[in-house]
């Protein structure tokens, strides 16, 4: 429970002739309990933050703020608790403060803190940081022996008649400051404190319209409890509906994905220059299935002619495709929303840009990539997945590494669960293991496999540990070329609507397809 207001009553001692009052006003750190209106509660030590002024504090008649007293003079924290001593106006409420203090009928002192901090512990709060707000003289202290000690004013009666009836705090503040009487434990140690938290509106089990009747009744009749229980039932948000409407917040809530993890595994260029809707590139493939021819060295003799082998080579067309997404909005939206529609609209639509050519990737892997030699799926088939494909896709290439492994989210959470013979886990073992193949866990959407960086790619689509469900990529084969993102917007007058657009676009490219290795299930 936080941020609750707490009251905590105890003894004090009373001195009429110097306006003082003293005593201990919570006990803090002796695991004392106090029963409150919301359960049991206990103070820790150091729990309650005292004011470096204590004249900031207040001393109030039982908790209202419209009948000040006087104002505190000292704090001190003991080790049973908190004490202090309060110097009282030199007004009528003040006089008789202390009269009915002196007399025992107001003998208790009990202070209002704010929780700040505090934590359960079976039907007991423990409260481990409070601020001290006012303290008040109350009528009933928690046991009878809790009384004033101190009854000097018997002495010289008459003084009482002689004091002018000002209230004001300026009196209050140009009395001389009265040093506190060293407070024994043994003049409080009876005065077990009760606790009570004011602002905690009484619960009650839901009731019946004929339970609330029969309590309307009996509480019509004089009856106190069934009084408290229609008092409770009516004290509700459903019976107010109109002063409770619910907060609306600005925090936005949504399940789109964001960012492209393929992309990551492959060689990234610009479009900028490039004009049209495609461009060629010039290459030379010698283990396609067309195959190019490339120029040739030989071992040749002293005096022989060298052999001549003319270089043949062709240039691949590349498609440049655009991407875009559009939104028809009124002025008003854009003018009165709050959040600010606009700027939430941009981006979910960067996300399902980002989402449309991330899948268009996965597309291009899947249509021109090669096939891997089908293996099963567990840990076995998976290392055999990368050391079969990774030295095809290096023979394939002429040269370049396979090291990028890009895995669907069911991929993902198979890596994370595969264990060795012992039940050990082979890629999320926690420091140095025997068996440690890598290292990914389920916090962690990168990792490393076998010697590959892991990259795991939600807009994969496919379910399970099935045929695409995982690629191995060579960087150096693949390349994108990708125009900044533009952003398009048409007031259209007639309807008093805004057409706001995001597009950009992107040309893919896989070369012979050797350095993409699909995966492929058994």
């Amino acid at each position: 429970m936080e941020n609750q207001i707490i009251t905590f009553s105890s003894g004090l001692i009373a001195n009429v002739e110097e306006r003082l009052i003293s005593g201990k006003i919570v006990p803090a750190g002796t695991g004392e309990v106090g029963n409150t209106s919301a359960g049991k509660v206990v103070f820790e030590k150091g729990a309650i933050a005292l004011p470096e002024d204590p004249k900031s504090v207040k001393l109030l008649n039982q908790h209202d703020s419209r009948q000040p007293l006087g104002k505190a003079t000292q704090f001190t924290e003991q080790e049973d608790g908190v004490y202090a001593s309060f110097k009282v106006s030199r007004s009528n409420r003040g006089t008789e403060a202390l009269i009915l203090a002196e007399e025992g009928l107001q003998s208790g002192l009990s202070v209002g803190v704010e929780v700040i901090k505090s934590k359960q512990k079976g039907n007991v709060m423990f409260v481990s940081a409070a601020k001290l707000l006012e303290v008040s003289l109350v009528t009933e202290p928690a046991f009878k022996s809790a009384q004033v000690i101190d009854v000097a004013a018997e002495e010289n009666p008459e003084a009482v008649e002689e004091i002018q009836p000002t209230e004001s705090e300026a009196v209050v503040e140009n009395t001389p400051d009265v040093a506190a009487p060293e407070v024994e434990a043994t003049a409080v140690e009876a005065a077990r404190p009760t606790v009570s938290i004011t602002n905690v509106r009484e619960r009650i089990a839901p009731i019946t319209s004929g339970q609330y009747l029969d309590a309307s009744i009996r509480a019509a009749l004089g009856d106190t409890e069934a009084r408290r229980k229609v008092m409770a039932a009516d004290d509700s948000t459903s019976t107010n509906t109109g002063l409770t409407l619910a907060p609306h917040l600005n925090t936005f809530l949504t399940d789109t994905f964001t960012g492209r993890p393929s992309f990551e595994a492959v060689t990234r260029g610009s479009l900028a220059g490039i004009t049209g809707m495609s461009f060629t590139i010039p290459r030379l493939f010698t283990n396609a299935s067309t195959a190019d021819t490339a120029p040739t060295v030989a071992d040749t003799n002293e005096g022989s002619a060298p052999s001549e082998t003319g270089m043949t080579s062709v240039s691949d067309t590349i498609n440049i495709d655009k991407f875009a997404g559009i939104n028809e909005v009124s002025f008003e939206l854009i003018d009165r929303s709050q959040p600010a529609f606009l700027d939430l609209l941009m981006a979910e639509l960067r996300k399902a840009y980002e989402k449309a050519t991330d899948a268009a990737l996965i597309a291009k892997f899947t249509s021109s990539g090669t096939a891997a030699t089908s293996t099963a799926a567990t840990a076995a088939g998976l290392q055999s997945f990368i050391a079969v494909e990774g030295a095809a896709a290096y023979k394939g290439t002429g040269g370049a590494f396979a090291n990028k492994l890009i895995a669907s989210t069911d991929q993902w959470a198979a890596i994370n669960g595969y264990t060795d013979d012992s039940k050990r886990p082979l890629y999320a073992a926690q420091g140095q293991t025997q068996n440690a193949s890598g290292a990914t866990v389920p916090t962690s959407v990168v990792g490393n496999v076998l010697g590959t960086s892991l990259i795991v790619d939600h807009n994969i689509t496919v379910s399970g540990i099935v045929d695409e469900s995982a690629f191995l990529v060579a960087p150096q084969s693949v390349y994108t070329w990708e125009s900044p993102q533009t952003e398009l917007r048409v007031n259209l007058l007639g309807t008093g609507q805004i057409q706001i657009m995001l597009y950009g676009y992107l040309a893919l490219y896989c070369g012979n397809g050797k350095g993409v290795r699909r995966y492929n299930l058994t």
